[in-house]
């Protein structure tokens, strides 16, 4: 996907090209449809309308010619749900973003009132538009789907998301329309940033105030944001893919299928990051809950950069020692893990949330850190000397030798005589030192022994 927003000054840009949105009423297999056309289930899909809510960009290839494909909600007016106005809008900003438009219609519920009046929205777009049929599994489908020809439309394309069959030929004539054959992965070598936390913190008010426009719906209702969307960002030069994604709660609380595949869909954007932005909410005086340290832990076990992000700071009460008093608690729960850096900020007034980005950022540059071995032999053979590894039934332990090995994250070989007896204890003190002397502020390190 070649989405590029540009924030220097606050200035935003956005440069698209190749750009396929899919649009269409409420479960008429919109995100089916974008599953089949990226080759993966990213989106979640239930056959209970309104499950797709923000804009969920993915990228597809067909004859060697690469776009980007963009999910949304189901346009409705008039409806029961909370959100319909917020997700018409989402709609309504990837058609304008998009280049072809893929209008989705259902064989099986035949021509909708909906579907009219969706048709003359579109119409003003002046947008290339693609009608297709979906749903047409069968041959006696397929035949009666020339009923949507009273959209005004001059071809119908019959397709089977759920099959995949039709899509060859809709694929066919949408990349006609392209001028380049795009870029294969945008994203490639790109740092990736994700917001994780508890339902409610501010995520996607922290993705939109950073993006100064409405990327994801924001409410008051736990459970809003349901896919994890990823979007490009630049600040001061910096490119990188930012994450929001759902709210995490304790296993006991999920109870519908469509908030556990949400979570999922939220730990897979956990593994596949490269830094976890962790949002907390200051004006609940628990500091990290359970919840919160189990992204902790799983952050530190898949050897992720990791920062605290303590949001509605505007909102606490405050004198001289608050920030000291509430930072010291939850150093307290972290412990020992306390290189984890912890900024103070409020989204709705914009204070520090730029500073919260470029500190991911120096997180992320820290974990791809390489020191030299000659350094690394000077600064801690000395402190090994002043504290060596407690003897182990008599026999003494000596180091003789450090190097950092090639890896993703800082990862360095202690070569000794007596590897095995090497300690917990001793580990963490040789991790602080390195601490010491090099930074790494954020960053998983990684300790191994060796015989020389």
């Amino acid at each position: 996907m070649r989405v590029f927003f540009a924030s220097l000054n606050l200035i935003i840009a956005i440069f698209m090209s190749n750009v396929v949105a899919i649009v269409g009423r409420p479960n008429v297999g919109k995100s089916t449809l974008f599953n089949r056309l990226v080759e993966e289930r990213q989106a979640i899909t239930d056959d209970q309308s309104g499950v797709t809510r923000d804009r969920h960009y993915g990228l597809a290839e067909w004859c060697n010619v690469f776009f980007s494909v963009i999910d949304t909600g189901g346009y409705v007016t008039e409806s029961d749900d909370v959100f319909e106005s917020a997700i018409r809008r989402q709609v309504e900003i990837a058609v304008e973003e998009a280049d072809v438009v893929i209008f989705v219609v259902d064989c099986m519920a035949g021509l909708h009132e909906l579907d009219k009046s969706f048709a003359q929205v579109l119409r003003r777009y002046k947008k290339s538009t693609f009608l297709v049929a979906n749903k047409a599994d069968t041959p006696l489908k397929t035949h009666e789907a020339a009923e949507f020809y009273a959209l005004g439309f001059d071809e119908i394309y019959p397709v089977s998301a759920q099959n995949g069959s039709g899509t060859g030929e809709l694929l066919d004539g949408v990349i006609k329309l392209f001028q380049t054959e795009g870029e294969a992965n945008p994203f490639e070598g790109l740092p990736r940033l994700a917001i994780l936390g508890r339902p409610n913190v501010g995520k996607s008010s922290f993705l939109n105030a950073l993006l100064g426009k409405e990327r994801t719906i924001v409410s008051d209702i736990a459970g809003t944001t349901r896919d994890s969307v990823h979007t490009r960002y630049t600040l001061y030069g910096k490119d990188f893919v930012l994450t929001d994604t759902a709210g995490i709660r304790r296993k006991s609380r999920v109870k519908e299928s469509i908030e556990f595949y949400s979570v999922m869909r939220t730990l897979k954007a956990l593994e596949d990051t490269d830094v976890c932005i962790l949002m907390i909410d200051a004006t609940q005086n628990e500091g990290l809950e359970s919840q919160d340290m189990a992204i902790v832990r799983l952050a530190q076990d898949r050897y992720k950069g990791l920062m605290i992000m303590v949001n509605k700071w505007d909102l606490v009460e405050k004198d001289t020692n608050t920030a000291v008093t509430y930072e010291k608690k939850l150093r307290a729960q972290l412990a020992p893990a306390d290189h984890i850096p912890i900024i103070f900020t409020s989204v709705l007034t914009k204070k520090r949330i730029f500073q919260c980005i470029e500190k991911a950022v120096q997180v992320y540059e820290n974990r791809r850190t390489q020191i030299a071995t000659s350094v690394l032999n000077d600064k801690l053979l000395p402190e090994i000397e002043r504290y060596p590894p407690p003897s182990i039934k008599g026999k003494y332990i000596k180091i003789k030798y450090i190097t950092q090995l090639p890896s993703q994250v800082p990862t360095f070989a202690f070569f000794c005589n007596l590897p095995q007896y090497i300690k917990q204890p001793y580990m963490r003190y040789l991790e602080n030192k390195i601490r010491d002397h090099f930074g790494l502020e954020g960053s998983p390190i990684r300790l191994f022994f060796r015989q020389k």
